[in-house]
């Protein structure tokens, strides 16, 4: 897939990313075999730690945003 040999992020950190999305997701095949790749990367248990708090924090804070329908700032308009 040539997605995986785009010049700006790092091959460890787009596995990363597949991890923090397929634990978002729920996909128990996905995070198993990105976690592998990730490790096989460079991954180390500090890092998969630090990774999991932080997309577990993402999960919540997004989910009570989204509760509490709360605004999008006016400085962080226009979106794209």
């Amino acid at each position: 897939m040539t997605l995986f040999r785009g010049p700006t992020l790092d091959p460890l950190t787009k596995e990363l990313i597949y991890i923090a999305v397929s634990i978002t997701n729920n996909c128990n095949y996905c995070i198993a075999s990105h976690t592998a790749a990730a490790r096989a990367k460079g991954m180390t248990d500090e890092q998969l730690a630090e990774l999991l708090a932080v997309t577990g924090l993402a999960n919540e804070t997004n989910r009570l945003a989204i509760g509490y329908s709360v605004p999008v700032d006016e400085r962080f308009l226009p979106l794209s």
